[in-house]
């Protein structure tokens, strides 16, 4: 930054243009930087700004270093700070602060209930959620979209099948709200997640989204937890004519088959990918060390602290030492 004399909008711009560009670290380094410049005052549009920073990246101390901050210089913190708040611990785990934020706060809006419930509908607490949002009607908020995204979600991560059919009827019957692909990803999910798959497959084809390679790769991954050979080969098939350049549909498809038994259509499903040129994605791992986000990727060993990994590995005995010489 060659701005010389700096006010909130300028740090505000810089921070928010980071978050945006999904710089995480580099827009909670530019609040440090506020933080010490002691010429500014963060005002709410900055803390809701790092706040989000802070939960993308699920950092619990970048966030509580925010708050402790928040509480010394904005007691009486907005809305949308507040919802900021709830965002950012669910994210980083604590249920417990981010719904004590959400009952310490005076004043809701629809975004903080979408936020609870959202939060508790991550976090695997389905019957919470549903119950947070039976509140919400008692008080006389009207829900929208967004809400039923949050409950939907609830529902597949608590397996709550019949639940999740009837908040979806509602939202179209009683709060006339047309499902999006979201709300149509969510229920077909869950009815696969719970070996329902014809009753999905029948969800999809009613509301015409069997050309979304999303909803066809979420039943896929149902018909192979629960066998659902005959469903999964059409949607497989579905899946390679629109987008025949990704290898996810062989791969699960080819797993879908081991998972039965059938050794023919394994090898089949293989040479198929084989022949394509196609290469499976490659998987990688997040974590945080000492404030700094680390990408580890299967089969990489150019970290610059690989040698101090191996050692400490094998100090360990977690990995064995012709292992660790495969790099």
């Amino acid at each position: 930054m060659s701005i010389n004399e700096r006010d909130s909008i300028s740090w505000n711009t810089i921070i928010a243009a980071c978050c945006h560009c999904e710089d995480y670290s580099i827009s909670l380094s530019f609040f440090r930087k506020l933080v010490t410049d002691h010429k500014t005052r963060p005002d709410d549009f900055i803390y809701a700004s790092v706040l989000s920073a802070a939960a993308a990246l699920a950092s619990m101390r970048h966030g509580k270093e925010i708050h402790a901050h928040l509480i010394r210089t904005e007691p009486d913190c907005d809305i949308g700070v507040g919802n900021a708040l709830i965002n950012m611990y669910a994210k980083s785990g604590s249920i417990s602060s981010a719904y004590a934020i959400f009952k310490q706060m005076e004043i809701h809006n629809i975004v903080s209930w979408n936020t609870i419930i959202a939060a508790f509908a991550n976090h695997g607490l389905g019957i919470k959620a549903i119950a947070l949002f039976d509140d919400m009607i008692r008080i006389g908020f009207k829900p929208d979209s967004v809400t039923f995204i949050g409950l939907l979600t609830a529902c597949n991560h608590s397996g709550l099948a019949n639940e999740a059919q009837t908040l979806f009827n509602s939202m179209i019957k009683d709060y006339k709200i047309t499902p999006t692909i979201e709300h149509l990803c969510c229920i077909v999910d869950l009815l696969g997640r719970a070996g329902r798959v014809y009753e999905a497959e029948e969800y999809m084809i009613k509301y015409s989204i069997d050309d979304d390679t999303i909803v066809l790769g979420c039943l896929l991954s149902a018909c192979l937890q629960h066998g659902g050979i005959i469903v999964g080969e059409r949607i497989a098939k579905r899946l390679l004519e629109l987008n025949p350049v990704t290898s996810s549909p062989y791969v699960l498809l080819s797993n879908l088959y081991a998972s039965d038994r059938k050794w023919d259509g394994v090898g089949r499903t293989r040479k198929i990918l084989q022949g394509s040129g196609l290469k499976k994605e490659t998987a990688h791992s997040l974590i945080e060390v000492k404030g700094s986000v680390e990408k580890f990727v299967v089969g990489d060993f150019s970290h610059s602290r690989m040698d101090d990994i191996s050692n400490l590995l094998r100090n360990l005995s977690w990995m064995k030492d012709e292992d660790l010489l495969c790099y």
